[in-house]
């Protein structure tokens, strides 16, 4: 098995593909220990999860359960871009200041972000990357407001039932 990073530097936004082949990588012991927690072949899964080998492809119950072992968000972006669409784990984190205030803070990023995107707007000839970015960043907004959302539901449920 090579331990030879074949994808090295890839960036903020992934492909399917590149996904699943830094997920299998960053698993805990790597490739190896997700076959053997899938129950298969060493050498089919890290061959199945290559990000270039055009020839042999997860099936969908093997993307399935690299996803519920991995949990790799990485993955989760790439399927959902393809779908437009954006996914939440539901993780409350408590409702408090500080929490409010790091939203606060996340937004007035992003806010800075978006404004250094003026390039693309300015002559609305929009890059992928410029595209992939602002879509990345903007998910990870919605995802923390939906956490704090979900922290004041848990915390009010607690309190109502508790």
């Amino acid at each position: 098995m090579s331990r030879i990073d074949t994808l090295p530097g890839a960036g903020l936004v992934l492909s399917l593909r590149q996904a699943l082949y830094r997920a299998g990588r960053d698993y805990p012991g790597g490739i190896t220990k997700l076959a053997y927690d899938m129950g298969i072949d060493i050498d089919a899964l890290q061959k199945k999860l290559k990000h270039d080998e055009e020839r042999r492809w997860l099936s969908p119950d093997e993307l399935e359960e690299v996803l519920q072992w991995t949990a790799d968000t990485r993955v989760l972006d790439a399927l959902c871009r393809a779908a437009g669409v954006v996914w939440y784990r539901p993780e409350p984190v408590p409702a408090t200041n500080d929490a409010l205030r790091a939203v606060g803070k996340l937004l007035d990023e992003a806010g800075e972000f978006v404004g250094t995107m003026h390039d693309g707007a300015a002559d609305n000839i929009w890059e992928l990357h410029e595209v992939q970015n602002l879509e990345q960043r903007g998910m990870d907004v919605i995802r923390q407001v939906l956490a704090i959302m979900a922290g004041a539901r848990q915390a009010m449920e607690e309190r109502t039932n508790g």
